[in-house]
């Protein structure tokens, strides 16, 4: 799969361009969030939760480790043939282990076409992640821009 390159000027481009990313998920999908702290991570992901139609606020599981959202109505509408979104599950593996993951429900969280994940931190957790699935690279290029690679 050819790789694309993003420049984002602001949080808002940031969030703008996860809307965007948004508008093609369906259900099932797990989203990899590659970057060091300070990358814009956290700020993309509020932008698909919006879009997603999540019930916020959006804040960052970091302490909390998995935070789940429950998708409000306007979204339900958004349907595939073979399943319906209904949650969205933001991870941030930063503290844990493959098998922390595991013991947290990864393959029944994972396994369900009606959720989305969003995975902060991947390569903590690399061993137990499906091939299939959507890899992202921040890099933080000054205070207000960010280089995203998708």
């Amino acid at each position: 799969m050819e790789k694309k390159e993003f420049i984002t000027n602001s949080l808002e481009e940031t969030q703008k361009l996860a809307g965007e990313l948004a508008r093609n998920l369906g259900g099932g999908e797990i989203v990899c969030l590659h970057g060091e702290l300070g990358a814009g991570k956290t700020t993309f992901t509020q932008g698909l939760l919006a879009e997603l139609g999540a019930e916020g606020p959006y804040t960052s599981p970091t302490f909390l480790i998995m935070k789940q959202y429950d998708i409000k109505s306007k979204i339900n509408a958004l349907q595939t043939k073979s399943h319906k979104l209904r949650t969205i599950y933001h991870i941030d593996a930063y503290r844990i282990s493959e098998q922390d993951l595991m013991n947290l429900g990864w393959e029944e969280i994972a396994g369900n076409k009606n959720n989305i994940i969003i995975l902060e931190w991947p390569e903590r957790v690399k061993k137990i992640l499906p091939e299939d699935r959507t890899e992202i690279w921040f890099e933080w290029i000054d205070e207000n821009k960010r280089k995203i690679i998708f």
